[in-house]
């Protein structure tokens, strides 16, 4: 997945969920930031962060922020890309053999992010981002979420009636050791782990990170319970 016009920028401050400011060519500029996650880790003043410019007609800022370095690492920050790099994950060959994949399926009264067949058997997948990092070890979420509690619920009633469903993290950077449920957040690492004894398959990989692309890059466990 790569991105056009891409400049890189110092981080200044984040004005609300959706707006930052970033200095380029000495200049604070406001940039539209591609993800509600909290990202205060990642969003510290003076941290190099990278942009994509963005033309399209009735926007209020001329560039995306993509990209984030933290102690010499890239993170990706757009968090409308996991489901794409889910895309290419999937027809690599990870999962094995998958045809028919569709974006955007409704099933009950969610909307998942994905279904497909694998092996002729019929699959749901929903994705997920993963931006916090602690000593090698990606967490999910950042921040509550309800919508991910619902869809877990959902894949679980889904793998009952028999669908082969998978819970999909995607850490947006390179090195990642493992995904983990944020024990900030305990109310989400319990629907997981009721999603998981009811069949759901929790996978995960990690990604290439630079300035203007990112990839795939391997997968890594989900630990479901550290300790």
């Amino acid at each position: 997945m790569e991105y056009s016009n891409v400049r890189q920028g110092r981080f200044v401050a984040r004005r609300n969920r959706f707006v930052a400011e970033v200095e380029l060519d000495g200049a604070a500029v406001p940039v539209h930031v591609k993800n509600t996650g909290r990202l205060r880790e990642l969003f510290v003043p003076g941290a190099a962060v990278w942009l994509s410019g963005n033309s399209a007609p009735g926007r209020a800022t001329a560039w995306d922020l993509i990209a984030v370095r933290r102690e010499g690492r890239l993170f990706h920050v757009d968090s409308q890309a996991p489901n794409r790099l889910f895309a290419e994950w999937l027809r690599s060959g990870a999962l094995g053999k998958v045809e028919d994949i569709r974006p955007e399926v409704k099933f009950g009264a969610s909307r998942l992010d994905f279904s497909f067949t694998r092996e002729g058997k019929p699959c749901f997948a929903e994705v997920k981002g993963v931006t916090l990092c602690r000593n090698g070890g990606f967490y999910f979420p950042d921040a509550p979420t309800e919508r991910g509690i619902r869809h877990l619920a959902e894949l679980a009633r889904a793998a009952d009636m028999g669908y082969t469903c998978y819970a999909v993290f995607v850490a947006q950077a390179e090195g990642a050791k493992f995904v983990s449920p944020n024990p900030d957040r305990p109310e989400f690492a319990a629907a997981l782990a009721a999603a998981a004894a009811a069949g759901v398959k929790p996978v995960a990989f990690d990604c290439r990170v630079e300035p203007g692309c990112v990839a795939p890059n391997k997968t890594i466990p989900v630990i479901l319970q550290e300790g």
